[in-house]
């Protein structure tokens, strides 16, 4: 009875019912002004590219074909012959690329800021789903196109998956083959895994991301911006609508700037013309097959250390994630602040970098 009653009262104060009314979540809503302050605009800038994301992605429906057939023709005829479908392309590959990053960059932000702690912890938890689901919307959308690079980069990490089976006890290790023959659809990648993935990309990762950003942004509203300096503020800007008129304003200087990006530099422009080539399944894999560059920080570390060490250290890291809340509740900020710069130093070096890198301790 008494674990009930704790139980009711945790979501009670995530989830304040008083709280629940326009006057609270907007008219009376501040967002306080410090040197961090820019911080605050990440999570809106996200919501952004999220937003052109969707709006893109429906503008290619009309056209592309989830068929191995036909994906790779309907993108080029996306591109060289509807009016503005290469514009649209781009920004919806642009787009793509903007919303992992500045969600990464926010969710180390917050970290920093330490942006967690109660009555905060659900919404914590809700972003760093909403990452994952995120990469996994990167992932599923790259094999779409159905080009060289696509086909074999999804190969591999579907046999990722796969190898994890060998460190598992009994017959949890069936789990992860089971898991790939689900995504993969049979034997082999073909259509029934191009199925599988456009349904994921297009239907059920976007309804699971919408729900979980439905209630991670209830939960910034309930709460309020974090206080995210050791200082209290005493200098606030109303939310509305000095806030929104702001983040607004910011948003259509981003949009222009991705409108432009996408006019003038096709995002395929930085990789090699063989690997655009639509899929042989009878030719050779061809070299330089890597993941997007947001997958950089566990490829390159996959290529120089035995499996089992990343394995550890990614459920490791995942843990630490999720339990940050409770793990990092009496850390200090400044504590913090160096631990996210430790980590935003090691995902710049492996994103920019981890070629060199790795060439270097091959050698």
């Amino acid at each position: 009875m008494k674990m009930l009653e704790t139980a009711i009262d945790f979501v009670a104060q995530r989830f304040p019912v008083e709280k629940m009314n326009f006057q609270s979540m907007v008219q009376k809503k501040t967002v306080p002004v410090h040197r961090m302050s820019w911080a605050y605009y990440l999570g809106g800038l996200t919501f952004l590219f999220l937003v052109i994301q969707v709006l893109t992605g429906l503008l290619l429906l009309f056209y592309y074909e989830p068929t191995v057939s036909d994906a790779n023709l309907s993108v080029q005829y996306i591109m060289n012959h509807v009016s503005g479908g290469d514009l649209i392309r781009n920004m919806h590959a642009w787009s793509s690329s903007c919303m992992i990053f500045f969600a990464t960059v926010h969710l180390i932000t917050a970290f920093a800021m330490k942006a967690f702690t109660k009555p905060r912890e659900l919404t914590w938890i809700a972003g760093v789903f909403l990452l994952v689901i995120t990469l996994v919307l990167g992932f599923t959308g790259y094999l779409l196109p159905w080009n060289q690079i696509a086909v074999n980069a999804t190969k591999v990490g579907l046999e990722s998956v796969d190898a994890v089976g060998q460190y598992l006890p009994g017959a949890f290790s069936k789990i992860p083959h089971i898991l790939r023959e689900t995504f993969q659809g049979g034997p082999m990648v073909g259509q029934a895994t191009l199925t599988r993935f456009f349904a994921l990309h297009v239907v059920l990762l976007p309804l699971a991301l919408a729900a979980l950003l439905g209630v991670h942004l209830l939960m910034v509203q309930l709460h309020g911006m974090s206080q995210g300096v050791d200082k209290v503020s005493t200098k606030t800007d109303s939310f509305f609508p000095l806030f929104l008129f702001k983040d607004l304003s910011l948003w259509a200087v981003t949009f222009l700037v991705l409108f432009i990006v996408a006019l003038c530099l096709p995002f395929e422009s930085f990789l090699p013309f063989p690997l655009l080539e639509p899929y042989n399944p009878l030719g050779a894999t061809p070299p330089s097959i890597k993941p997007e560059w947001y997958f950089y920080f566990i490829y390159y570390p996959l290529e120089l250390l035995p499996f089992w060490v990343i394995l550890l250290a990614t459920i490791f890291g995942s843990v630490v994630l999720l339990l940050t809340p409770w793990i990092f509740k009496n850390t200090s900020r400044r504590t913090l602040r160096y631990i996210a710069i430790v980590a935003s130093t090691y995902l710049v070096a492996a994103t920019l970098f981890g070629q060199r890198i790795y060439e270097i301790l091959k050698k």
